[in-house]
């Protein structure tokens, strides 16, 4: 296995996700996740950096929504 087989595995690991909600989270077929993961095939170096990306992204929208939720609950009462 290589260095951009193993970024996947953490990557995936640090969202909590099983191997089926990651590839259904990413829009990625099941068994491509499996190949990477088990080092069978290798994504180009730049997907684990894509996939990355868009879980940080998303973590900064969600604090975003959360953060705006909760100042306008505060506004309300």
């Amino acid at each position: 296995m290589n260095k951009v087989n193993q970024l996947i595995i953490e990557i995936r690991k640090e969202t909590g996700l099983s191997r089926k909600d990651f590839s259904e989270h990413l829009g990625i077929p099941l068994r491509t996740i499996e190949d990477w993961e088990a080092g069978r095939r290798t994504p180009p170096e730049y997907i684990p950096r894509l996939i990355k990306y868009q879980i940080e992204y998303e973590k900064i929208v969600n604090k975003k929504t959360e953060e705006a939720k909760s100042g306008k609950q505060n506004t309300e009462t």
